[in-house]
């Protein structure tokens, strides 16, 4: 019960923020203090960033944006609006949806590339990258607009991606407040104070409180431990000592001693559960011996893991796999062991839905994809989620989790990236992954998006995070991971082509750097810049005080010192170069005896201070190659984005995009004029490949074919076409025209110290090429020997590229690019359930 002073507090503050007290009211839980706080900011006509744990609820800030935007707005000319981006199409149809449900569809659109509906709406879901084409052409759709919220904004550290939120944020109008929504980050307060600077007044908001407590457990045979010891606290990351014990002691005395446990343990799996577990503690008689016969702890099988965790009540699950094939193999393992987690009347309503959203698909698509047999899965509780699944399925899967009607999920992490899909439990199998490369442990921000989804806000009263206990895990580096707070949001923004050409024609030159000066990337570089200048500072103090230290009456000993240094050098470099050839020796010889005349030659080789002098000349010389290194970083740190951009502009000039007068000034040529509207890594490529003609005599599947192979990133593991898959005729004169045309390009670019791109990669060449031609999907994706997911996320950005191509180019290869667009769009690429 609060108290009256918190009562009359609580009552100041809501007549303070009306808006944000009545937004609060309506909704059907209590607002968390940091919701408050960004409404209230909101409210006060401040920008906002929210930084805060997955699951915490940080889109109620941007679902305020919206409210405020669609407040009554007949006296405007312009009615209010706001946009909604977020990183991916799949959350975009998401968020779509979920603000049709709230504001009907009148007044909402999605715009996502390859779906157009109602994009004049006062509110308007979208990709990023859709947002920063608008601002680049000057959209009509941005006038009125007041508020832009950027869904997990911390992807401006991606890699490929993250230049286009910059962008974003960079360009938007003055007069429009951002909100800026983030997972959290361990520099919020670097990324607010340059939001402020760029964005004008931004309140920096973030908490580190999840609304649903984790509880965290490792999964040992049949028991579920916990990690920290429960009278310690998580704050302390105190170990629970059993896990200590039993990755110390392994051996048949420690297989005897569970054995001896195993009325305990029977209590455990006969309804204790995991409280059960929890309370149990470590007797001192149970103690396992060393043994040098050291054996395996056995991992339970993935069905008895499910069943333990329905037994635990610790249902609904998702269970992290970081591998596609692991994560339909588990699948098929807990249908072959029989494991039904459904009811009668929960199938009948699967059955119904599935059936719901599937029917556009075709008939004979259905058997290709194993319809009947994920529809089995799925009406028996369980289902994988990963990247190469259907579109339409993964959308089903999470529809069907987030109703309870789906118990167990086997996903890769690419479903901790923001889709709104939290379960009770969340299993880790392994702590490290695949990169392509090598196998490498999981980092401490992974591990906390991965765990992020334990917990179901208002239905669960804590999340449960269980790791599997794998040969050399290591409890303590479970728990630091656990633990850690440390995961810095870095800018991986660098200037490309297209963008050089569209802040040349809005901004010229000079104010083109200025803008790119005032990027996040800029922006660090500069604050690095600022403690390696203060480091410097400081330590030239030292110096002075070192040079201080060593001057000497009989002469200059910083002189002397120098000729110590150089010989020392030396005489160790002929030590131990025993390989170097003869004239190389006597030449160092020489150049000994040199230096050794000079010194004792020297007036301070006399003083009888001098090695007292010498100690203090060496810790100088020692300081001042730090101070030079120091300098070095600053030098190359200064200024970095604007020379990146300088390069970007040298290339563009010498082949003609843009025209450098004597003073400096900029312009677009015609060329330069077309690349402003041609978006993506191979901007470059694509430009010079129009104005060269050399796609012009290319048909419709040709065209969809070189274009695929254009956008197409091949898997590390995956080796290279043989001539006899590529397509024929036209296409293979074009596509080697185009791969000498990449060449010079590279060239070009290494020039100019500019890294290039990959080169062209033709592995789906064949396979787009019959899809465009009409060949049933069965044959098509043996071609691309490919789940069937990948191959429509390669048809839907080969038709994102497609769709430029039909705006930019001439009419006659326009006109093939929009029937190429037309024959990839059918079938499953063309199913969308929005």
């Amino acid at each position: 019960m609060p108290s009256p002073a918190e009562r009359y507090a609580r009552a100041r503050e809501e007549r303070a923020h009306p808006l944000t007290a009545a937004f609060a009211a309506s909704q059907r839980f209590t607002l968390d203090p940091f919701q408050i706080a960004g409404c209230q900011a909101l409210e006060e006509g401040r920008s906002v960033l929210v930084a805060a744990p997955t699951g915490a609820g940080k889109t109620i800030v941007g679902e305020f944006a919206v409210h405020l935007a669609m407040r009554d707005a007949s006296d405007r000319r312009h009615p209010s609006k706001a946009f909604y981006t977020t990183p991916m199409k799949a959350l975009s149809n998401q968020k779509f949806r979920e603000l049709v449900d709230v504001y009907g569809p009148d007044d909402v659109g999605l715009l996502t590339g390859d779906t157009n509906i109602n994009g004049n709406a006062r509110i308007v879901v979208m990709t990023t990258e859709v947002l920063r084409n608008m601002l680049y052409a000057d959209s009509p759709a941005l006038r009125g607009l007041d508020f832009v919220v950027m869904d997990e904004v911390h992807y401006l550290a991606d890699r490929f991606r993250g230049a286009v939120w910059e962008e974003v944020i960079i360009h938007l109008p003055a007069g429009v407040r951002l909100v800026s929504l983030s997972a959290t980050v361990s520099n919020a307060e670097e990324f607010g104070d340059w939001l402020d600077t760029v964005r004008g007044d931004t309140e920096v908001i973030v908490s580190e409180v999840r609304p649903v407590p984790l509880e965290q457990h490792v999964l040992v045979r049949g028991d579920l431990l916990p990690l920290f010891d429960d009278r310690a606290g998580i704050a302390t990351a105190q170990v629970n000592q059993e896990l200590m014990r039993i990755r110390s002691f392994k051996g048949p005395t420690y297989e005897n001693n569970r054995r001896a446990q195993a009325g305990r343990s029977a209590g455990h799996r006969s309804g204790g559960g995991y409280e059960a577990s929890r309370r149990r503690p470590a007797k001192g008689n149970q103690r396992p011996v060393r043994s040098a016969n050291v054996q395996r702890i056995e991992r339970l099988d993935r069905p008895d893991v499910v069943k333990l965790l329905e037994r635990a009540n610790l249902l609904p699950a998702i269970f992290f796999i970081f591998s596609r094939a692991g994560c339909d193999g588990a699948v098929q393992q807990v249908r072959r062991s029989g494991v039904r987690l459904t009811t009668p009347d929960e199938r009948r309503e699967i059955r119904a839905v599935v059936e719901d959203r599937t029917r556009s698909l075709l008939d004979e698509d259905l058997a290709v994809l194993g319809y009947y047999e994920w529809v089995d899965n799925l009406e028996r509780g369980v289902a994988s989620h990963h990247a190469g699944l259907l579109p339409a399925f993964k959308e089903v899967v999470e529809e069907l989790f987030q109703r309870k009607l789906v118990k167990a999920v086997f996903a890769t992490e690419t479903l901790a990236l923001g889709i709104n899909m939290p379960a009770r439990t969340v299993v880790l199998e392994k702590l490290e992954k695949f990169n392509g490369e090598a196998r490498v442990a999981i980092t401490s921000g992974e591990y906390t998006q991965l765990t992020g989804r334990a917990g179901r806000r208002g239905i669960d009263v804590e999340g449960h995070a269980v790791i599997q206990w794998t040969e050399g895990l290591d409890p303590q580096a479970v728990a630091a991971l656990a633990s850690r707070r440390t995961y810095p949001l870095n800018s991986s923004f660098r200037p490309t082509y297209n963008m050089a050409v569209n802040l040349i024609d809005q901004f010229g030159r000079a104010r083109a750097r200025e803008i790119l000066e005032s990027s996040f990337a800029q922006f660090q570089a500069d604050r690095a810049v600022v403690g390696l200048a203060r480091q410097v500072r400081e330590k030239e103090e030292s110096l002075a005080g070192y040079q201080k230290a060593m001057i000497c009456d009989r002469g200059d000993f910083g002189e002397y010192s120098r000729i110590r240094r150089e010989l020392s050098d030396l005489e160790k470099i002929n030590r131990k170069d025993v390989t170097a050839g003869r004239a190389t020796r006597d030449q160092r010889q020489r150049r000994i005896a040199s230096l050794r005349t000079q010194m004792q030659r020297h007036p301070c080789h006399g003083c009888p201070d001098r090695e007292q002098h010498a100690r203090w000349a060496e810790r100088y010389w020692k300081l001042k190659r730090t101070v030079d290194g120091l300098r070095r970083q600053i030098e190359t740190r200064t200024g970095t984005v604007a020379r990146i951009f300088d390069r970007v502009v040298d290339v563009l000039s010498e082949l003609d995009y843009v025209r450098v007068g004597d003073d400096d000034a900029t312009s677009l040529t015609a060329a330069g004029r077309t690349m402003r509207r041609i978006y993506g890594e191979r901007d470059l490529l694509v430009a010079e490949s129009l104005r060269t003609g050399i796609w012009d005599q290319l048909d419709a599947a040709s065209l969809a074919a070189l274009a695929c192979s254009l956008v197409y990133e091949p898997r590390r593991d995956e080796g290279g076409p043989g001539e006899q898959r590529l397509p024929r005729g036209p296409f293979r004169t074009a596509l080697s025209a185009t791969e000498d045309l990449w060449q010079r390009l590279d060239d070009l670019e290494q020039d100019h110290h500019l890294p290039g791109t990959e080169p062209i990669a033709t592995g789906l060449a064949q396979a787009m090429h019959s899809w465009a031609k009409g060949v049933p999907l069965d044959r098509v994706l043996a071609e691309a020997d490919m789940a069937a997911g990948d191959f429509v996320r390669w048809s839907k950005q080969t038709i994102d590229l497609l769709d430029q191509l039909s705006l930019v180019a001439e009419s006659g290869l326009a006109s093939t690019a929009r029937r190429a667009l037309d024959a990839v769009r059918r079938g499953i690429v063309a199913y969308s359930s929005v």
